[in-house]
């Protein structure tokens, strides 16, 4: 069993890559080398600390972390997250990505809004045990499509005025997988304790096959073992009955007047311009806003351009190689 705890994201990515390169063991699922530590348990003691940003050897691309994260928040299955990772219209199935969070966490079966029930659980019982989301479907994910979701669930607990949550995992991709997730559980755990009331307590990070494919080990090896802190963020929180209009403003890149998801709505249009071949208007419209996204949205933008190295690069997260 790997355990640690760390302040930032940043320590945390590190300690985890690490701890794969020095005990893990050599396995191959699906015919793919990784190093693997089963039984991994990474706590984050400060979840506004949530951007991994390890230049020149690990820097996210800003503009997927926030069209997933409003992507999967605001109940998607739709395909406009491709223009922000190509990669992921090869795990589709039947013309849509089977194992999308966003249905199951705001729409599980068609019907229950499982954020809204996680709320209206703990304003009523404080103290209670079952505010539970579910992620993975056996009835869904048993039938063989590609993309079968890696999160089990989350939970959260309501103790001393301070909101902890849990997410559970099968398989975790450390390099690929675990920043995006970082940030994505980050910003609905500090959401969720916004529309409480309440403190953001600890993050905890459960999974049983936490490894590192073979071909990121070598970008792995840099990372200093002391790295920088991670930027902590303004707060995130947005009343629930505002919740779904500012999601939708945002994945248009619309501005709402909150610093942070104006960071999220900069970085997204921004992107978009980039990608129409449009560099300028890209780097302007990501400087329009300011935090973490837009000032690591630059450097992401940097290194395209002075095309890096594909092993100092990984491409965003692919939800079926975690």
């Amino acid at each position: 069993m790997f355990v640690t705890t760390a302040d930032s994201a940043n320590a945390l990515f590190t300690r985890a890559s690490k701890a794969i390169l020095s005990q893990g063991r050599s396995v191959a699922p699906r015919g793919m080398a990784t190093a693997e530590l089963m039984g991994a348990y990474l706590k984050l003691a400060d979840p506004t600390a949530r951007l991994v940003n390890l230049g020149p050897h690990r820097v996210l691309n800003p503009a997927f972390a926030a069209a997933e994260t409003v992507w999967i928040l605001s109940g998607s299955n739709a395909d406009w997250i491709h223009d922000f990772n190509s990669r992921l219209a090869a795990l589709t199935n039947y013309g849509a990505l089977q194992g999308a969070y966003g249905p199951r966490l705001r729409r599980w079966h068609g019907k229950l809004d499982q954020l809204d029930y996680v709320r209206q659980q703990l304003t009523r019982d404080g103290e209670s045990r079952r505010a539970v989301v579910q992620i993975f479907d056996p009835v869904r994910d048993t039938v063989g499509h590609k993309d079968v979701p890696c999160t089990l669930g989350y939970r959260f607990y309501l103790r001393a005025g301070r909101l902890e949550m849990h997410t559970s995992m099968r398989s975790q991709d450390v390099w690929l997988g675990l920043p995006y997730d970082l940030l994505t559980t980050t910003v609905l755990h500090e959401l969720m304790a916004g529309w409480l009331g309440a403190e953001v307590g600890d993050y905890h990070h459960h999974v049983d096959s936490l490894h590192l494919y073979a071909q990121h080990q070598g970008a792995a090896w840099q990372l200093a073992v002391d790295p920088p802190a991670s930027q902590r963020w303004q707060q995130v929180g947005v009343p629930w009955e505002d919740f779904d209009l500012v999601l939708k403003q945002v994945t248009a890149g619309e501005a709402v007047g909150h610093p942070v998801w104006d960071g999220f709505a900069a970085v997204i249009a921004s992107y978009r311009l980039w990608k129409a071949g449009q560099r300028d208007e890209a780097r302007t419209r990501a400087t329009e806003a300011t935090g973490p996204l837009p000032e690591a949205m630059g450097l992401w933008y940097d290194q395209r351009e002075q095309k890096a190295p594909l092993a100092q690069m990984p491409s965003p997260a692919i939800p079926a190689k975690r």
